[in-house]
């Protein structure tokens, strides 16, 4: 009987490595095929615009790092590096950000409606950065420090809202998140009276999501936390899926539910923070895109936050695109689109739920 129990603790032991190992795969093929995706999707945003470029030499440029000349005018080369190449890494930036977020609140509250913009979180962001515009503007590092903090108090204060004695219920989520939104746009409007009528137009413009704005260190800025936020996320990826289970049965298998609730907090509020600093309140991103990871490639977190973090890129650059090409040259806002978007799809999870 011993003989057998040893015998059949290795052969357990394989059958766990090759399943990790398994998911490991799948999770690089689907990873390298969204960048592969992204790249291309990125490419071609950088030659679409109310002035076309030419392709080949813009290519070439952009294959050169800008080193070699390839025919481009000196306008060309300041339209393809100056102007879009920026708008679409912070694009890409702020869509990895959101949709890597959203998907680690909706695994932490076992919530598939959880997500930055509906939570008020976003907005919280908001009001963190527009107290950074009026009072410390000539002060650009206050930005995403101001809307970082504006995003995690905001996080906290729908949790504590909307959690009872069974946790926090999907319908006491949503009242918690529309309760603080209400708020907080209160806030904003007052905040709004308080700037000069030049300003106010360009910030109602970035309310509604505007990539073009941003400066070299805010973008800076907004592609670290991205990359940080999201390794975090996904470093507590197992731990979410065991958090899906129910607190206290996660609790049971070994996780630590306070410090990983407090580490999702916090790295979801770095991503949500610096996305809404540099490129305003961008809506739905982070419910519609990881909705659409986990119907496509499962619910296991390993491969949906990083996942959803490519998704998301792709996402908010090919809104991006529409918005500034669809009425060209004049712009839309980049939310305007994402809202076209997430707002069906968020009548349709309700009816559903």
């Amino acid at each position: 009987m011993n003989a057998s129990h040893e015998t059949a603790l290795p052969q357990d032991d394989v059958k766990t490595f090759r399943g990790a190992h398994s998911t490991l795969r799948r999770t690089l093929l689907i990873c390298l095929s969204l960048l592969v995706a992204l790249l291309c999707v990125a490419l071609a945003a950088a030659l679409i615009g109310s002035q076309s470029l030419p392709a080949k030499a813009s290519l070439c440029a952009l294959f050169s790092a800008g080193g070699a000349d390839c025919g481009l005018t000196v306008e060309q080369r300041a339209i393809l590096f100056d102007i879009r190449l920026p708008r679409i890494l912070l694009g890409a930036a702020v869509g990895a950000s959101l949709a890597a977020a959203g998907a680690g609140y909706q695994a932490l509250l076992r919530n598939p409606l959880a997500e930055p913009y509906l939570l008020g979180i976003s907005n919280g962001a908001a009001v963190g950065t527009m107290i950074a515009l009026v009072f410390f503007g000539a002060q650009e590092w206050s930005r995403p420090v101001m809307a970082f903090a504006g995003a995690l108090l905001s996080t906290l204060v729908v949790y504590r809202l909307a959690r009872g004695r069974t946790g926090a219920s999907p319908e006491k989520l949503i009242l918690a998140g529309v309760i603080v939104t209400t708020f907080l746009s209160s806030a904003i409007v007052f905040i709004t009276n308080l700037m000069d009528a030049t300003r106010i137009r360009s910030f109602t413009f970035w309310l509604l999501g505007d990539l073009s704005g941003t400066t070299g260190a805010l973008l800076l800025i907004a592609v670290s936390a991205a990359i940080v936020g999201t390794i975090v996320l996904a470093a507590h990826a197992r731990s979410l899926n065991l958090l899906m289970l129910g607190e206290r049965d996660a609790f049971d298998l070994g996780v630590e539910v306070g410090r990983v609730r407090l580490l999702v907090f916090l790295a979801a509020g770095l991503l949500v923070g610096s996305s809404v600093a540099s490129g305003g309140s961008v809506g739905y991103v982070g419910l519609v895109v990881p909705h659409l990871v986990r119907l496509t490639f499962g619910s296991d977190n390993r491969t949906v936050i990083i996942a959803a973090a490519l998704a998301g890129a792709l996402f908010v650059i090919v809104a991006d695109t529409v918005a500034r090409t669809i009425i060209s040259p004049r712009e839309l806002p980049v939310g305007a689109i994402t809202a076209l978007i997430g707002a069906p799809l968020f009548v349709y999870l309700l009816r559903r739920g």
